[in-house]
């Protein structure tokens, strides 16, 4: 099967937690809204289609055959047994859907250090909440689910490397995301923290060395992080507590 994403162009954002499990895969797929406005004004017209029974809300989504699936952590449930990406049982398959659920809440953690107020201002309008939201973060939130995570590591055996099982899912592959994320935007957060989740460390350089991966991030279908997406880099937001 030939897979289409649907997701904005410019950024990374949720729509690279699907987009890594398809270039790991090595999947059939094609990015739309990334073939010009031809493929943006698709996206936008499938959204709106009256055609659609079950349409989705925003990117990103994902069409399969007759199917139009939206929501990321849905899309990875879907896709995750079709590319060998998820344990074989019903009660894996809904652990690995259970974390995948607990890293969109991250996200919207990491999303409000900068947009506290609402997504329709700008940063520069919402400073002082920012800072304030930012500090809530480093002291308090980002070490909880980070340690969250590197728990649920150990607990799956450390020494088999990934977070669920005995083989990659897409879940390793959203906590190389969530590292590499978070180095971007917190460097100095991420330099005091690190020594406390090794397995997490050493679970981002066992994903960026396996070959698929490896690939794709030296590729221009890896989009760089930036200040439009989810995980942005402002000094003033990663100061020590």
């Amino acid at each position: 099967m030939r897979y289409e994403l649907f997701y904005w162009p410019a950024i990374q954002g949720r729509g690279e937690f699907v987009r890594l499990a398809l270039e790991t895969a090595g999947a059939d797929y094609v990015d739309v809204a990334r073939e010009g406005a031809a493929g943006m004004q698709r996206m936008l017209d499938l959204m709106q289609s009256p055609e659609l029974k079950h349409p989705p809300f925003a990117p990103p989504f994902l069409r399969a055959g007759r199917l139009v699936i939206a929501q990321t952590a849905n899309i990875l449930h879907y896709l995750g047994p079709r590319l060998g990406l998820a344990p074989d049982s019903e009660a894996g398959r809904l652990w690995a859907h259970q974390l995948q659920l607990t890293v969109e809440d991250f996200l919207v953690d990491i999303h409000d250090t900068h947009h506290p107020i609402g997504a329709n201002l700008y940063y520069e309008d919402q400073k002082p909440e920012s800072r304030r939201r930012a500090k809530y973060f480093r002291e308090e939130r980002a070490p909880e689910l980070l340690g969250y995570f590197e728990g649920v590591l150990q607990h799956n055996g450390g020494q088999r490397g990934w977070m669920l099982g005995r083989s990659l899912s897409y879940v390793d592959l959203s906590m190389f995301q969530l590292v590499a994320g978070l180095r971007y935007a917190f460097p100095k957060l991420m330099a005091g923290i690190e020594p406390d989740i090794p397995g997490l460390v050493a679970l981002h350089d066992r994903v960026a060395g396996r070959a698929n991966p490896a690939a794709y991030l030296t590729t221009q279908r890896r989009l760089a992080f930036n200040e439009d997406g989810i995980f942005r880099h402002y000094p003033e937001l990663d100061k020590p507590s």
